[in-house]
């Protein structure tokens, strides 16, 4: 892939963040791999979603070397790079705050999985990392956040969770390609919303049933997996 198209799928992909009203003002960011070619198109640091033109975006290497582009990468391009270093699956990743997954953040909770509509994306509940130490913060901020996603994911597949609460901070998600990242954050923050609903309606309602949240997940997800059309 060239680095055009590379960047113009990345521009698109955080353009859909604001029409999906998952970001205000320069908050959010959204890159995608091309690991032939071993680099990364992010989104630039602190540009207004309304002023970015997709040449805008800015191409680094894994070492978070910029190879081109005239503007800053984004802050937490160390995050993705080892995201990336790390999850050989994934091929595009999303940072958002937005409000009811950020909230779930503030509070350090994994969000549990209450109802099918998070079972048909997620097998079981949302994880939320460890708290970062102050041994961390003083290290590499960003570089620390990509360990606390990581270590959370340590033994487990990253690609039946997409999507992870990053405690105090905010929610990171991740796809094949950026624009199925930003998927996967949209879906994020509507589970969230509603895992909060339910909490507030019913603090003590138990969690969905192993049998059915194996079903959803399964259908969609599993070697027999049976939803949607066939390719």
């Amino acid at each position: 892939m060239s680095y055009t198209e590379l960047k113009r799928q990345v521009y698109e992909a955080n353009m859909e963040l604001q029409v999906r009203n998952l970001v205000i003002y320069t908050f959010g960011n959204v890159s995608q791999i091309d690991r032939q070619k071993g680099v990364i198109a992010i989104k630039p640091s602190g540009v207004s979603y309304e002023k970015m033109q997709p040449e805008d975006m800015v191409i680094v290497d894994l070492d978070n070397q910029i190879v081109e582009g005239k503007l800053r990468p984004s802050s937490d391009t160390k995050t993705h790079t080892h995201l990336y270093r790390h999850f050989d699956a994934i091929g595009g990743v999303t940072h958002t705050h937005s409000t009811y997954a950020t909230a779930w953040a503030q509070a350090k909770m994994p969000i549990p999985c209450l109802g099918t509509t998070h079972a048909d994306f997620v097998h079981g509940e949302i994880p939320c990392t460890a708290e970062m130490t102050d041994e961390q913060i003083k290290r590499d901020y960003e570089e620390e956040t990509g360990v606390q996603i990581t270590e959370c994911y340590r033994g487990q597949d990253p690609m039946a969770a997409p999507m992870v609460i990053v405690a105090g901070h905010a929610p990171f998600t991740w796809g094949v390609d950026a624009a199925k990242s930003v998927y996967h954050a949209a879906l994020l923050e509507e589970i969230a919303r509603m895992a909060y609903l339910t909490r507030t309606l019913a603090p003590q309602g138990s969690l969905l049933s192993q049998a059915i949240l194996d079903k959803h997940y399964l259908r969609k997800h599993g070697k027999d997996a049976y939803y949607g059309q066939k390719s």
